[in-house]
């Protein structure tokens, strides 16, 4: 049930973070109350010593503000494909190779990331711990996806735009080359 509401947070973090600069400082709480339920998870399940505790806490710090960095990139990458690829509407075609290649350019940071973070840890913790730590940070990860994908799918809950629905939608704004 724990991992549940930790899930539950992480969830609704960055859709805060995407409203208002006032739910900025909101989501910031929330992610750090968050990451720090997961560190404890972390060092009572590895059984981690006080200097792995703080070492893993350093490496979390540092790669999680990379990969919040890149994702909210991706984001707006992702945001920007599917206003140009409106039904009805005709894409720009170089804007689209744009983000195609930065999308791509984007999962390639992602791995280096992971793979520069698991580089880190293994200066610290056993090759065992490593592999509880991906397995319990993919289970949360997991977790939070679907409840994502649950929110989506509740009625008032701000779902996804089909992005390939019959017909022109209504755009928003103007398009950008």
């Amino acid at each position: 049930m724990k991992l549940f509401a930790v899930a539950l947070a992480i969830m609704i973090a960055p859709a805060m973070a995407a409203q208002q600069p006032a739910d900025t400082a909101e989501a910031g709480r929330l992610r750090a109350q968050i990451e720090q339920r997961f560190s404890d998870q972390v060092q009572e399940n590895l059984r981690l010593n006080p200097d792995q505790a703080s070492k893993l806490k350093a490496t979390q710090e540092k790669f999680g503000a990379q990969r919040r960095t890149i994702m909210q990139q991706q984001m707006d990458r992702r945001r920007a494909l599917d206003d140009q690829m409106q039904p009805g509407m005709p894409a720009n075609s170089d804007s689209v190779n744009k983000l195609m290649a930065g999308m791509r350019d984007g999962r390639a940071q992602m791995v280096k990331i992971d793979q520069d973070e698991d580089r880190e840890m293994s200066g610290y913790l056993t090759p065992v711990q490593r592999a509880r730590y991906q397995q319990m940070r993919e289970r949360l990860m997991q977790r939070v996806n679907e409840m994502r994908m649950e929110r989506r799918q509740e009625p008032g809950m701000g779902a996804p735009r089909p992005r390939l629905a019959p017909g022109p939608r209504p755009r928003a704004g103007r398009r950008r080359p």
